[in-house]
């Protein structure tokens, strides 16, 4: 499976960026797509999934209400809606995509990640 994670930017603080990440595998909507950030200085932390073929979705608590995770399954494409970002939201953004499992444990395939950057 490849991943090719695109749509990050500069964005001014409260507004709004869409990510993008455009799967090979044609068995995409059977897989977990999820969503992983690093900001500068810190560990990679767990933004959002979205779950086989049941399309349950699951978020970092602190993000719930302005980011939605969504998927085109005839695109093979997954998205993370951002909104009324701020600056602690800067990071590089990397999707990711796992067969099975445990939402939060280690996922098989990685994007080369997009760097969000939002000024204050």
């Amino acid at each position: 499976v490849q991943l090719q994670a695109s749509g990050g930017g500069l964005v001014q603080a409260g507004g709004f960026l869409r990510l993008s990440c455009a799967a090979s595998a044609r068995t995409f909507s059977t897989y977990y797509m999820g969503w992983f950030r690093q900001a500068p200085g810190k560990e990679r932390e767990f933004v959002a999934v979205i779950r086989g073929t049941e399309g349950n979705t699951y978020y970092l608590d602190s993000l719930k209400g302005r980011f939605t995770i969504s998927r085109d399954s005839a695109k093979n494409t997954v998205y993370l809606q951002m909104n009324s970002l701020t600056s602690e939201d800067t990071a590089v953004y990397y999707c990711a995509a796992k067969s099975g499992g445990s939402i939060y444990g280690s996922y098989e395939y990685w994007g080369q990640g997009t760097l969000v950057t939002v000024s204050s």
